[in-house]
């Protein structure tokens, strides 16, 4: 008997070879071949895992991975869109976050607790596309039982079954009009149940999270919030009572369930800044609050059991990135049980002049059409031409150079820059066709690139 994996990740991303999951990731991120490598590796090995028997596929443990490089180069867009193929919870979080207990910071067992929320809220979403149908239809019933006006009493003379049916002829008529929206501007009626969230403060010893998941249960009358009649237009009335029948058609412990096991055999999550929790070189002795959070890490890491307000959830195979900068410190300066639950390790490498402008134009999401889409609005037809492009990467690249390298993040503030103009002056243009060349970027960029301490401040 093998172990399966949930629905959504064998059909999107199962069939995927390794080598078509770095095509796929080559579409939103530019360069870094060894990176997309190594994580499409791992979840091809996920995908394998699911195909043995349960015996063995219980000893394979994920091959979780270190990311070394600068900001700006890719990292996390690499993990986000790796577990968006794979269509598993991913969650990102920074190491900075946490601190060893008695310090102040988040528990580290929260990320796993954020981690099944967000597994929860995927699954709910799945389980709304298949019974939407059905709930509308029932929302429609109900918004039709307080639309139609009560029928008459039946005199011993009518034929019961004549008054039933133009009752029912009735009832069509009126959900034809309905659909059709010509009672868009019927006000009616409607129960509706408001949230309650009573504001009071607990101070304890314990973990927010975990005074989080029994709350409801001690106290369960407090969060029911009470009905009140409400007036709502017919169209709002629909969808309210279409989101009260979505609820109703849901099994909230199916759904826990299944967002537990999806967590457990397909979660990631990317844990940032790990280098900032690093021991740095010519530091005297260890520090504590660094360290300490490096051991908090290592039993979620390595393989533990954490209590959510879902059920007991086992880390032992959710796949772990982590990145660093690594600029002061170095991976040898994290704890060496930490260093031993990242076995893959694969380094970043800066950004140039020619990958500005790939990035500038290639991918999907590429900023150059981003600002096109954007300008398109006002109905100004913005264009670039290729020299104005290898110009912005140029200026993107000296900029970094001489100030700090924060990677492919400077284009962002380059073209910001360059554009300022036209995003102001844009719905006043009278010419709405603005093409950006090469002598208009120098001439908007120049002065600002070539005085150091000007584009410290501006760039």
């Amino acid at each position: 008997m093998a172990i399966h994996l949930p629905e959504t990740t064998q059909t999107s991303a199962g069939t995927l070879t390794p080598r078509q999951i770095v095509a796929e990731l080559d579409k939103h991120v530019v360069g870094q071949t060894a990176a997309k490598r190594a994580v499409a590796i791992a979840l091809r090995n996920r995908m394998r895992r699911q195909k043995l028997a349960p015996e063995l596929a219980e000893e394979i443990a994920p091959k979780n991975i270190l990311m070394i490089g600068p900001t700006g180069v890719g990292k996390t867009e690499i993990a986000r869109r790796l577990a968006k193929l794979a269509q598993s919870p991913f969650l990102k979080v920074e190491a900075s976050k946490f601190t060893e207990v008695g310090y102040v910071g988040r528990d580290v067992e929260s990320m796993i607790r954020d981690l099944v929320e967000l597994g929860v809220d995927m699954v709910r979403a799945e389980r709304l596309e298949d019974v939407r149908g059905k709930a509308g239809q029932h929302a429609e019933d109900r918004l039709l039982d307080i639309l139609l006006p009560p029928a008459r009493p039946v005199s011993p003379d009518d034929d019961p079954r004549a008054a039933r049916d133009a009752l029912q002829q009735t009832r069509e008529r009126f959900r034809e009009q309905l659909r059709a929206g010509r009672l868009d501007a019927r006000i009616v009626e409607l129960d509706v149940r408001e949230k309650s969230f009573p504001s009071f403060e607990i101070i304890t010893g314990s973990s927010v999270e975990e005074v989080d998941i029994n709350l409801k249960d001690m106290l369960p009358g407090l969060f029911q919030g009470k009905n009140k009649k409400r007036k709502l237009n017919v169209p709002d009335a629909l969808q309210y009572l279409t989101q009260e029948e979505e609820q109703k058609l849901i099994d909230m412990d199916s759904v826990a369930r299944a967002a537990v096991a999806r967590v457990e055999q397909a979660g990631i999550i990317f844990l940032d800044e790990i280098d900032k929790i690093a021991g740095r070189e010519g530091s005297h002795g260890p520090d504590v609050s660094r360290e300490g959070v490096q051991r908090d890490i290592l039993p979620i890491v390595e393989g533990t059991t954490v209590n959510t307000k879902y059920g007991m959830v086992r880390t032992d195979h959710i796949l772990f990135i982590a990145a660093g900068a690594f600029h002061v410190s170095k991976p040898s300066d994290l704890i060496p049980e930490l260093q031993g639950r990242f076995p893959i390790r694969v380094e970043l490498e800066p950004l140039g002049k020619d990958e500005f402008v790939r990035i500038l134009t290639e991918p999907r999401n590429a900023l150059i059409k981003q600002y096109i889409a954007l300008m398109d609005t006002e109905g100004i037809d913005l264009s670039f031409t290729d020299d104005a492009i290898r110009q912005i990467a140029d200026f993107a690249q000296t900029v970094n150079e001489r100030t700090e390298n924060i990677g492919a993040r400077r284009l962002h503030t380059v073209l910001e820059k360059l554009l300022d103009d036209i995003s102001f002056e844009g719905p006043d243009l009278d010419n709405k066709t603005v093409t950006i060349d090469e002598a208009y970027v120098t001439n908007m960029l120049a002065d600002i690139v070539k005085n150091e301490d000007l584009s410290r401040y501006i760039l």
